[in-house]
């Protein structure tokens, strides 16, 4: 059984912004699922063309990107590319990046990784990968940011309320990951209820707001308040969006960071997720709606670096993240 997801339609952006920003609200707080239609300028045919231009790269090349954490030799330890893991239950390859921060910023620490420089593998002249991959992260960078205007306004808040969160430096992450099917055997973690054998396990994101290209491929589940899971059937040229615990945990569980995990459907497949995350020094505390009204149980400054650090290592412990440097 699929579920049907509320639309979101943003050629409507300029003309009926008021009912744009009911739905989303509406489905934050409901599912905490939604399809964004209609994003003037992103080109789906490229997205799709740099994920396979990427994953059919020889393994020699993207070993040089690995994290140090699976190649000691390389210094990237938080972007950059990760390989399938065996015997886990997670079955997929990816490769990420984030806008640079100049190394001489100031307000910068030297042993921040969130702020490391993005690596890249080698091009040559055929096609742009680098040049493509950051264009479609500004088109997806500034989506976000028109969404979350819309979300204010549907809360009944200052519009551009959410914006300084991402204007300074933001730890936004752009990931593009490749399933391959199980081959064999797979391992007893993976298997769930009804014969499915999962690819990615259940969760929630972490970050503040995620973009999600499915490329038309089946696979995603949400998992519904009363404990069932429902198909997110493909919708092509749109984006899955949801929110992450951090955006959650701000609006006091007022909007949903829902549940959901990826099935393997038996095809060699791509997806690519934009985590749309705020700066490191951003204030992420909770009441953030006394904050923004000055009503209700007051605000306490938290800083969104420190919190989510503590997330990845201590409570939802990412394994390849638990070994990372402390940064303060």
């Amino acid at each position: 059984m699929s579920l049907k997801l509320p639309i979101v339609d943003l050629s409507k952006v300029h003309t009926d912004r008021e009912s744009l920003a009911k739905v989303i609200v509406d489905a934050l707080e409901n599912t905490g699922f939604l399809f964004i239609d209609n994003i003037e300028g992103l080109d789906f045919e490229l997205w799709f063309k740099c994920c396979e231009w990427f994953f059919k790269q020889p393994e020699e090349t993207k070993k040089k990107l690995l994290r140090n954490f699976w190649n000691p030799d390389n210094k990237n330890v938080y972007r950059g590319y990760f390989p399938v893991k065996p015997n886990e239950p997670s079955r997929k390859e990816g490769f990420e990046f984030a806008r640079d921060v100049p190394r001489n910023d100031p307000t910068v620490k030297p042993n921040n990784w969130f702020y490391e420089d993005s690596v890249w593998p080698e091009e040559d002249g055929s096609f742009p990968f680098r040049a493509n991959m950051r264009a479609l992260y500004e088109k997806l960078h500034e989506t976000a940011l028109e969404i979350l205007r819309l979300t204010a306004i549907g809360l009944g808040i200052e519009e551009d309320i959410f914006t300084p969160l991402f204007s300074d430096k933001p730890c936004t992450t752009y990931r593009i990951m490749h399933y391959p099917p199980w081959e064999g055997t797979p391992p007893d973690n993976a298997r769930i209820e009804d014969n499915k054998v999962v690819i990615t396990p259940e969760h929630t994101d972490t970050n503040f707001l995620t973009l999600l290209a499915t490329f038309d491929y089946k696979g995603l589940e949400v998992k519904m308040p009363d404990g069932t899971w429902l198909e997110v059937a493909p919708r092509p040229r749109s984006l899955v969006m949801n929110i992450g615990d951090t955006f959650s945990r701000m609006m006091g569980g007022r909007l949903k960071a829902t549940a959901h995990r990826v099935i393997d459907i038996g095809v060699d497949r791509y997806t690519s997720p934009f985590f749309f995350t705020p700066g490191y020094e951003s204030d992420i505390g909770v009441n953030f709606m006394s904050k923004a009204t000055g009503n209700g149980p007051d605000h306490v400054f938290e800083r969104y670096g420190p919190w989510v650090l503590n997330v990845i290592k201590n409570v939802k412990k990412y394994f390849e993240y638990r070994v990372l440097p402390d940064i303060e």
